[in-house]
């Protein structure tokens, strides 16, 4: 694993054995996210991430762009099947929200409809970056700090139908295949096969990316992987009438999954 130095940005890599507590940051890509660190457009939020994890007494931080070797497939890969892992053991995850100004009217007079105009909420990775992490606070553009997910927990299950208990805690896991398929029903990714990528941990299953196999292939093969591991019959519970032409027993894409994107408490169980 590849951590990047909250004072120094210098990236380092780490065995399992020696990784230390780290932070990690989640948000949605704008201009220039590569490239040269300090000269980025992005730079003053990754800068604004690691002086908030300086602030938390956090030596390293792993943020996407940074930390992964886009030019290595076996690292790419790596990080794409293990990224929810590194959500779900960092110490402490932001979620920047670089549309949102929790200085504004808007967000203090309706929080939740302010909130849900935020790309943060549309984008496929973000969701298990949502659900993942033990500890997860939500910062505006100028980081300020907005929230913690648990005192947001009943505003982010209505904008995203994931139940309260998980947002609080609970195993997502305990949730049927369905009901976990539901909560990406709205979501887009920049890379299309990226659309059943992003889910692998959320079902705990691992392949390897092939970008080019297009949404459709990469979604089949992720439901197959869910068939290997699991006895789960909600996966076929999908609605049709998203998927007129679709004869199969397997869906082409979350979408098919939205009917059940119902926001509630709890979670039906396998």
């Amino acid at each position: 694993m590849r951590l990047l130095h909250t004072t120094n940005l210098r990236v380092q890599e780490f065995v399992d054995a020696d990784i230390p507590s780290y932070a990690i940051l989640s948000h949605t890509w704008g201009e220039e996210e590569s490239g040269s660190f300090s000269k980025r457009k992005s730079f003053p939020k990754l800068q604004g991430a690691c002086q908030r994890a300086v602030q938390d007494s956090l030596e390293w931080i792993w943020i996407d762009t940074c930390t992964i070797d886009k030019t290595s497939s076996a690292d790419l890969s790596e990080a794409i099947n293990s990224m929810y892992t590194y959500y779900a053991e960092s110490k402490i995850c932001y979620a920047h929200l670089a549309d949102i100004d929790g200085n504004t009217i808007p967000y203090h007079y309706d929080t939740e409809n302010y909130l849900k105009t935020s790309r943060w909420f549309t984008r496929g990775w973000t969701l298990q970056e949502l659900i993942a992490p033990r500890d997860l606070i939500f910062f505006d553009q100028k980081w300020v700090e907005l929230e913690r997910r648990w005192g947001l927990s009943r505003i982010l299950t209505k904008i995203t139908g994931i139940p309260e208990k998980v947002l609080c805690g609970e195993s997502p896991f305990q949730c049927n295949v369905a009901q976990r398929m539901s909560w990406a029903a709205n979501r887009v990714t920049t890379r299309k096969e990226d659309v059943a990528y992003c889910l692998m941990g959320l079902f705990e299953v691992s392949m390897p990316p092939l970008y080019g196999e297009g949404a459709e292939e990469a979604f089949l093969r992720l439901q197959e992987e869910i068939l290997k591991r699991s006895a789960d019959q909600t996966i076929f519970l999908w609605t049709a009438a998203h998927e007129p032409l679709n004869s199969g027993l397997l869906a082409s894409s979350p979408q098919a999954f939205y009917s059940l994107s119902i926001p509630n408490s709890g979670c039906a169980t396998r």
